[in-house]
C-alpha cells in the first residue's frame, strides 16, 4: 500500500468513476482500474462494487478511504511543516554554555530573535569540559566553550575574545585605578568560583612567580553570586569581563587591569563537522559570524 494507490482510490471515490479520476490525475483509465486491482489484491479486499456503475465503495472500501485521508493530511501537514523549517518560519536551536559563555550569547539571541521571532532558542547549561560530549552525543546542535576543543569530529569557529577582568567594589581602595600590580593584591581577600579551570590555575601560577600571597577567603559556585558579593565590599574578584561588562557599565562594579595578567581566552561555536545542521541552527551560526566580524 503506497501513497499514490491511496491517492487514486481516494479520487476515484470522490468523483465515483474511473474514467473521470483519471483524467483528474492525468492517468489512463487501465492505470487507475489497475491501480485499484493491486491495492485489492494486497489487503484482500474488493473496495469497489463492480455491479455499480457509479464507483459505490464497499464496507471496506469507505473504512480504508477515511484512513487514506487521514495518511494523504498528514503527508501535507509534513510537506507544510518541512516548508516552514526551510523558510524560518518554525524550528528550534539547541546550543549547550556554562556560566560564563552564556553572556556571549544574549545579544546573539536578541538579533536572532528580531529576524526570526517564530524559532525557538534553548539553552542548557553545561559543564565546558562536558559540552564537547553532548555536540557529539547529539543532545544539542551548537556549544560555546572558551577552548578549541580536541575531538576531530567537532568544528569549531572563533566568535569573541574576552579576558579575565578584576572587579572591586566603588568604594574599594582601587576603584579610582585602571590598572593594579599582582603585588598590589597580597593583603586583598578574594571571592573565587569553586569550580576548577585551567585560568583558576594560571592566575595561582602568576602570584606564585611573583611571590605574593593569594588569599581566597571566599568559594562561590556562581559568577552572579560572586559579583553580588563583591558589590557589598567583601572582596574582590577575578570573573571574565563579559560576565560583568552589564554590571561595570552601571557603576555596580569597578573593572581594572592586573599588569601582569594578560588572560585572554578566545570563545568558540563547536558543531559536528560531518552532520547536516538544522536551518535554524544554520542560521544562528550565520548571525554570530556576523556579529563576530
Amino acid at each position: 500500500m503506497d501513497i499514490n494507490q491511496l491517492e487514486v482510490l481516494i479520487a476515484v471515490a470522490r468523483e465515483k468513476s474511473f474514467s473521470r479520476a483519471a483524467d483528474l490525475l492525468g492517468r489512463t483509465q487501465p492505470a487507475v482500474s489497475q491501480a485499484i486491482r493491486r491495492l485489492e489484491q494486497e489487503i484482500g479486499e474488493k473496495l469497489f462494487d463492480r455491479s455499480s456503475k457509479d464507483g459505490t465503495l464497499t464496507a471496506a472500501g469507505e473504512l480504508l478511504v477515511d484512513y487514506a485521508k487521514q495518511m494523504m493530511n498528514l503527508r501535507h501537514a509534513a510537506n507544510t511543516a518541512l516548508r516552514e523549517m526551510r523558510n524560518l518560519q518554525s524550528g528550534k536551536v539547541t546550543i549547550s554554555a556554562n556560566e560564563h559563555t552564556v553572556f556571549y550569547l544574549l545579544p546573539v539571541i536578541e538579533e536572532f530573535r528580531k529576524r526570526h521571532p517564530l524559532i525557538k532558542i534553548e539553552v542548557q547549561r553545561g559543564v565546558a569540559s562536558r559540552i564537547p560530549e553532548q555536540i557529539t552525543a547529539r543532545e544539542v546542535e551548537l556549544g560555546v566553550i572558551s577552548f578549541k576543543p580536541s575531538d576531530s569530529s567537532l568544528r569549531s569557529v572563533s566568535v569573541m575574545n574576552d579576558e579575565l577582568v578584576l572587579v572591586v567594589a566603588p568604594g574599594h581602595r582601587f576603584s579610582g585605578k585602571t590598572s593594579v600590580s599582582v603585588k598590589d593584591l597580597g593583603t586583598e581577600s578574594f571571592i573565587a568560583h569553586n569550580a576548577l579551570s585551567p585560568y583558576r590555575q594560571k592566575v595561582i601560577e602568576s602570584f606564585n612567580k611573583f611571590d605574593t600571597r593569594l588569599n581566597i577567603s571566599v568559594e562561590l559556585p556562581s559568577l552572579e553570586a560572586i559579583k553580588r558579593l563583591v558589590e557589598t565590599g567583601i572582596g574582590i574578584a577575578l570573573v571574565p569581563k563579559l560576565s560583568a561588562k552589564s554590571e561595570i557599565a552601571r557603576g555596580q562594579l569597578v573593572g581594572l587591569s592586573v599588569r601582569e595578567m594578560k588572560l585572554e581566552r578566545k570563545l568558540n561555536i563547536v558543531y559536528r563537522k560531518n552532520s547536516e545542521l538544522s536551518h535554524a541552527s544554520q542560521e544562528f551560526l550565520k548571525i554570530a559570524k556576523e556579529m563576530a566580524r
